[in-house]
């Protein structure tokens, strides 16, 4: 029997305020999981996960925005990269952008540390499939 567990922790690294409220109000709305946490950009996100007073707090899943001020998508996949050995934990990591650029899909797509590429805007559906992580 394959159970599904809901994520305890969502990280959503996207400087549009728009989106991020609207998947905190879908997160509410649907209680997809219990603890969400918001970065304008990577260098934050970053800063978060690479903190040890974080380690208990770790996100299960991260909707990473591809275009963003100060760090930007690629950027926090490059540093990623550098720290996931320390962090123990498997994070399942979304690359959430507007652009349908075949280029950016792929480029994507060939990051093994990228679960998915999805395409804004972020349907209610597609949230609930993402936020569930299979057992």
């Amino acid at each position: 029997m394959n159970l599904i567990k809901k994520a305890k922790t969502v990280c959503i690294i996207d400087d549009d305020k728009i989106y991020v409220y609207g998947l905190k109000r879908i997160n509410s709305l649907k209680q997809l999981c219990p603890n969400l946490i918001e970065f304008p950009n990577g260098k934050e996100a970053m800063d978060f996960l690479i903190n040890p007073d974080n380690a208990d707090n770790l996100p299960d899943v991260i909707f990473l925005d591809m275009n963003m001020p100060v760090m930007d998508g690629w950027d926090f996949m490059d540093n990623y990269a550098k720290i996931k050995p320390q962090l123990g934990k498997k994070i399942h990591i979304y690359m959430v952008s507007s652009s349908i650029n075949e280029e950016d899909i792929n480029r994507a797509k060939n990051i093994s540390d990228i679960s998915d590429y999805v395409v804004k805007p972020v349907t209610r559906d597609k949230m609930e499939e993402l936020f569930a992580l299979a057992a």
